[in-house]
């Protein structure tokens, strides 16, 4: 290992550097080498760096290493664009503070009740993960306090302001104090960004991490069509390959939609996802697609930034995209956490310049491969291995994923194996369940209870 780049070079406490230990945190990443000593030393700081790089451990360790636990005052603020990506900061934030006592970190953003989280204000927290819309209705209301405000994070500013959120963030860091540290993280850094956050910083250190991947890690091949047979390829490569699970990428919502749909007219559990879906229907095809109840998830690059789907069989160039940048990032989706990963394009003869600026950007030729030597695998059609089950019940009824577990264990007889992510929100849960026994369980399950109660429930189907 390269000593410069061990977590313990840094001036952390010895139980926040075993807590790091603890939680497989052994080499910085590019961006956290970078940006640690500079953000450890109090100083603002312009990042520019992707989702998946490990931003967020850089600027949790940031706020955490300046954070009083004794002191119950709003220390720490994240800005983020989406409801997905402010829960994934709470939680890793939540695992990196494991090294104190009674850190109290607080997600904030729409879609789930005020009142509650008015409550919590009131009980204190830490540090605050927030979406812009709440935060500013929390302000104008005079529930939260932001004067003490140590640490202040912009996570994917560039995204925030391409959203129209500008206004909001403005009013949000007017209300923080102007004593403040503040990290602004940031996949592209153009130029109206620049403009935009530069009264928001004093002095920044700017950083950039190339959105470069291990080349050997991912293995890329391009395949030649027409516009009139792309939707038809895409079939051709979930058959051949048969990833368990795959994330397509199309420029266009319209072509997300028709591309999905003509997926499932021939037996794919595939579903779409785009910029402006209900946060309700967002939320329930992210559950599908993460807990395997869908193979093919269809997105455009817009609906995909922040999503944290852990291991992914294939990603799928539907388009190829016209900024070499958006290509690496999608590509590095697969193959994580030291998995092989593959990644499959599809270029037309008007796509074939940004297929040049690819091979400008990585030093080399693309491997282009034929659509007529796919030969498709034998068996049946590619079928997502779980389905979900919906049940009509979430925290407000006091469900836990233990309550469901052991319902699903003990008295329907399922084994651990059959029963995957288990998912619960305000008002539903969302129980991933093995397709083979999953009819079985339903019906043990509604002639039974949870928790001494009855629930309503329903499948959710995918094809």
């Amino acid at each position: 290992m390269d000593n410069s780049t061990s977590f313990s070079t840094l001036p952390l406490s010895p139980a926040f550097l075993n807590n790091l230990d603890s939680l497989g945190y052994k080499e910085m990443t590019p961006i956290q080498a970078q940006s640690l000593p500079i953000i450890l030393q109090q100083q603002d700081l312009i990042a520019q760096a992707k989702t998946g790089s490990g931003k967020t451990a850089a600027f949790g360790i940031g706020i955490l290493a300046k954070l009083n636990p004794t002191y119950f005052a709003i220390q720490g603020l994240v800005i983020c664009p989406t409801r997905e990506l402010a829960d994934q900061v709470s939680n890793e934030l939540r695992r990196l503070a494991r090294f104190a006592d009674n850190i109290k970190v607080l997600t904030l953003c729409g879609g789930a009740p005020m009142r509650p989280q008015i409550a919590s204000l009131e009980h204190g927290a830490h540090i605050v993960v927030g979406t812009p819309g709440r935060l500013i209705d929390h302000i104008s209301r005079g529930t939260i306090k932001l004067s003490a405000v140590q640490t202040l994070v912009l996570d994917e500013a560039d995204r925030m302001v391409d959203m129209g959120f500008y206004e909001d963030i403005h009013a949000i860091v007017s209300a923080c104090s102007p004593r403040r540290q503040t990290l602004l993280f940031s996949a592209t850094y153009a130029d109206d960004i620049r403009r935009a956050s530069e009264p928001f910083l004093r002095d920044p250190a700017e950083v950039k991490v190339e959105a470069q991947h291990d080349a050997g890690r991912i293995e890329q091949r391009f395949y030649a069509v027409t516009p009139e047979t792309r939707n038809a390829a895409v079939a051709q490569l979930l058959n051949h390959y048969r990833p368990v699970s795959t994330l397509a990428f199309c420029n266009t919502k319209i072509h997300c939609q028709e591309l999905a749909d003509e997926l499932r007219a021939q037996g794919f559990g595939a579903l779409a996802l785009y910029g402006d879906l209900e946060q309700r229907e967002r939320d329930e095809i992210l559950v599908l697609f993460a807990n395997q109840s869908c193979s093919v998830l269809v997105a455009t690059d817009v609906a995909a930034r922040g999503l944290d789907i852990q291991s992914l069989g294939a990603v799928i160039n539907v388009d190829v995209s016209k900024d070499t940048e958006v290509h690496i990032h999608r590509i590095g989706r697969t193959g994580r956490a030291g998995e092989k990963g593959l990644a499959l394009s599809l270029a037309s003869p008007s796509e074939k310049k940004w297929v040049k600026l690819i091979e400008d950007y990585q030093d080399g030729p693309v491997r282009w491969c034929d659509l007529a030597d796919l030969e498709p695998a034998s068996g049946a059609a590619l079928q997502a291995p779980m389905v979900t089950l919906c049940i009509m019940g979430g925290k407000k009824d006091k469900l836990r994923p233990g309550d469901l577990l052991g319902a699903l264990t003990g008295d329907v007889g399922l084994s651990k194996e059959q029963v995957g992510k288990i998912n619960v929100f305000e008002f539903m849960t969302y129980v991933a369940l093995d397709s083979k026994i999953a009819q079985r369980a339903y019906d043990k399950l509604n002639q039974g209870n949870i928790k001494g109660r009855n629930f309503k429930m329903r499948f959710i189907p995918v094809v």
